[in-house]
């Protein structure tokens, strides 16, 4: 149940219920190495023990086909998976309780199982055969999903910050700054040139890369009139996909399930994540939405079933080809250009933050490089946190997060946009308790102080429940991963 399982990781649960803080109780640390060395015991909590295929399922549910299951990721979801243990037997403990009609009257106000503002079972059914799940599981995580929501707030409803923390919360968001900017980009511009020899040795070191992957695939769409011969969506056409998919999670190709539902023959194509075919040439015979899909197939398990705007198709990889690009590929050279100018302006960066960090590029150095460099300096007024008419928001966080008389460099991820910054003034300001947004700046200074409380209790629970991890079983299951 590997795919279904990954396939439900993305599911409601990131949308239905408060995700107002960081999932606490994960933050227990290793305990003393689990002694016996049983490899079907992953941990011990208390008096419970765990099995490794607990674990194993686990970290199917929570990874995808873009993570890369390395130690350092399969040891934070130990971390997690001994968290949410916690959670439940602190829940059973507190005598936590859903009700079968309470656990109903969340479901039925769900949005997303609605129709025309009324709880609609096919759109409930649906939504099952989009994750692979059945009713009994699907209940039974929401169930665990709303206890733990209740144990928060038993741990943290009743907290109300004073006046002065609301105001910490509201100045670090609204104080204003005055900041002097220089564009980095424009001191570099003169090392940003490359020769063709440069661009040629790149591409020799790094040929691997430029490689071109096309897969061929065969695939047919799934609708009401070859599954049942009707046109309607009902019950009988989902409970089909339903088995269509445990088809495939059982290792069926596409022939098997298309003689098995007596279906027309597939369509084949082929095309690299652009799209493009082996004559560089757009299809039109495949859903583009789909593509970036099709790559995420894992070569294991080539046949998948994709849903997409309540649209099904049946897709298999029947072939993988790696075709080498070559230089003269204007892409090739455009990708060389950019992978280089970006190495030498991380080099660049790095010398500029280690003078800074060592405390040898203050003011007067920023001054003397705007004068160097004949660069104007740009003066710059924040209004807030959240001003980026100028700057963009990943910028402004930068530099919000350090002190007045401060020279730093702040970039976005793709170094597109690097300044050197100086932050000249800042100016601190305050809400009175009778603004019409003293509540929301309330409520994210409680939320503040609930993440604390949480940390707090989550040390209370690491005393309560004795912890320990058989580094064994997890080397196995790090191992079975690899």
């Amino acid at each position: 149940m590997l795919k279904s399982i990954r396939k439900f990781s993305n599911s409601i649960f990131a949308k239905i219920f408060l995700a107002i803080i960081a999932i606490p109780f994960i933050f227990w640390g290793m305990g003393p190495v689990f002694q016996g060395g049983k490899k079907n015991v992953i941990v011990e909590i208390g008096k419970e023990k765990i099995s490794t295929q607990k674990f194993i399922d686990f970290v199917r549910f929570h990874s995808t086909n873009e993570k890369v299951l390395d130690k350092k990721l399969i040891e934070k979801l130990l971390s997690n998976f001994v968290g949410e243990k916690l959670i439940v037997l602190e829940s059973e403990n507190l005598n936590i309780r859903l009700s079968d009609i309470s656990l109903s009257t969340v479901i039925r106000n769900e949005k997303i199982f609605k129709k025309e503002n009324k709880f609609s079972r096919i759109e409930y059914e649906k939504f099952l055969v989009k994750n692979s799940q059945n009713a009994a599981s699907f209940e039974a995580n929401i169930s665990k999903q709303v206890k733990k929501e209740q144990l928060f707030n038993f741990i943290g409803g009743g907290i109300i910050p004073s006046n002065f923390l609301v105001n910490i919360t509201y100045d670090k968001i609204n104080q204003k700054r005055n900041i002097q900017v220089i564009n980095l980009n424009d001191v570099f511009k003169q090392k940003l040139k490359f020769s063709i020899d440069q661009i040629k040795s790149y591409f020799e070191q790094n040929k691997n890369t430029f490689k071109n992957i096309y897969k061929s695939v065969k695939f047919i769409q799934l609708n009401p009139k070859n599954l049942t011969g009707r046109d309607e969506y009902n019950d009988l056409f989902f409970q089909i996909v339903d088995e269509i998919d445990d088809l495939i999670v059982e290792g069926k190709n596409l022939n098997y399930i298309l003689n098995k539902f007596n279906l027309d023959s597939a369509t084949s194509t082929n095309f690299n994540k652009l799209g493009k075919n082996k004559n560089s040439k757009i299809i039109n015979d495949f859903p583009n939405e789909l593509i970036a899909d099709v790559f995420n197939i894992n070569e294991a398990e080539p046949t998948a079933l994709i849903e997409h705007k309540d649209k099904y198709f049946i897709v298999e990889v029947t072939k993988i080809e790696n075709i080498q690009k070559e230089i003269s590929d204007e892409t090739v050279k455009k990708e060389i250009l950019s992978n280089l100018k970006k190495q030498t302006k991380r080099k660049l960066i790095a010398e500029i933050i280690s003078k800074i960090n060592k405390n040898n590029f203050k003011k007067d150095d920023f001054d003397k490089l705007s004068k160097d460099k004949n660069i104007v300096v740009k003066k710059i007024k924040l209004k807030n946190r959240n001003d980026d008419i100028i700057l963009k928001k990943e910028l402004i966080k930068q530099i919000y997060a350090y002190p007045e008389k401060k020279v730093i460099v702040v970039a976005d991820i793709n170094l597109s946009e690097i300044f050197l910054i100086y932050i000249d003034k800042i100016e601190n300001v305050s809400i009175d308790k009778n603004h019409d947004d003293y509540k929301t700046y309330s409520h994210l200074s409680k939320i503040k102080i609930a993440n604390s409380l949480y940390n707090t209790y989550d040390s209370y629970l690491r005393n309560k429940y004795k912890i320990n991890i058989n580094y064994n079983a997890l080397d196995n299951v790090k191992n079975y991963f690899r």
